[in-house]
This record gives structure tokens, C-alpha cells and sequence, in this order.
């Protein structure tokens, strides 16, 4: 499944291939757009065991919500300064992928050519208790991560 954004996809990877691809592909990336509350308080994915660290930059801003206008410029400015090029792959993730993928759109029309949305995001989706963190998502996949 892909989301056209000019002449650019974006698709949606599982967790899994994301990370397969971010330990086999030194020039990619992770980043996380959601809140610094979130990082914090649920935690952020570990890099650290392929050598690399997850770029955190907020799609909207807590406790408002509001999109940040400056999403792409910000993140950007990242980028730039980890010597990503356009083409490198960047993999967004957020709490179950809604934000993610807006936020992939958003470089996609900024010139990148490799954005990809973590489907399930860290936490996937509500369990039958309405808990999230064990049905799908990072987490749940046992793939690394640290309390923010």
C-alpha cells in the first residue's frame, strides 16, 4: 500500500522490515514524530545495538496537537546534519502510524525519495482490554527500545 505525494510513494513497511533494513543499511534512518511526552513516558526505539540513534522531531506539538509548520525544515536541518542524502531511506514512526505517514508525506514533497511509514508504529493498535504495545508495533515485536 503506498500514498502518492507528488510523483513520490510512501509505503508502509512492518516493523520488522524497518528494522531489517536499518541493520543492514548503515545511510538509513529512523525517525520518530511523536511527542517529547511520548518519548518520555512510552519510550523510544533503541538504535544503539546497529550503531545508530533515532532522530526525535515532533510532527504536532504537545499539549496542543497542532501540526508543527516547521515539521519539514526542522527535521531537515537533522537530517542534513547526520549527512543524509535525499535518497537514503527514512523510515517515520509514531504511536500506531497515523501521524508517521503525514509526517513521510511531508518529506516526500520535500525531495526525499526514500520515506517510508512504519505501519503499526511503536505501540500498534488497542488490544481487546484497549491497551496497546501487545498486538502489533514495535514493542510488540521485542525489537529494542528504551524508556525516553
Amino acid at each position: 500500500m503506498s500514498a502518492q505525494t507528488g510523483d513520490r510513494a510512501v509505503d508502509d513497511v512492518d516493523v520488522e522490515a524497518a528494522w531489517k533494513v536499518l541493520q543492514s543499511n548503515p545511510r538509513s534512518q529512523l525517525v520518530d514524530v511523536r511527542t517529547r511526552a511520548e518519548w518520555t513516558y512510552v519510550g523510544i526505539p533503541d538504535l544503539g545495538p546497529v550503531g545508530k540513534r533515532t532522530v526525535l522531531v515532533e510532527w504536532q506539538t504537545f499539549p496542543d496537537q497542532a501540526v508543527d509548520q516547521r515539521f519539514a525544515e526542522r527535521l531537515a536541518g537533522e537530517l542534513k546534519a547526520l549527512g543524509v542524502q535525499s535518497d537514503d531511506d527514512l523510515f517515520f514512526i509514531c504511536r500506531s502510524g497515523s501521524r508517521s505517514l503525514a509526517a513521510a508525506k511531508a518529506m516526500a514533497a520535500a525531495g526525499y525519495r526514500a520515506c517510508h511509514n512504519v505501519a503499526c508504529g511503536f505501540e500498534g493498535p488497542l488490544d481487546d482490554e484497549r491497551h496497546r504495545g501487545s498486538v502489533g508495533g514495535w514493542k510488540a515485536a521485542s525489537l529494542p527500545w528504551q524508556q525516553g
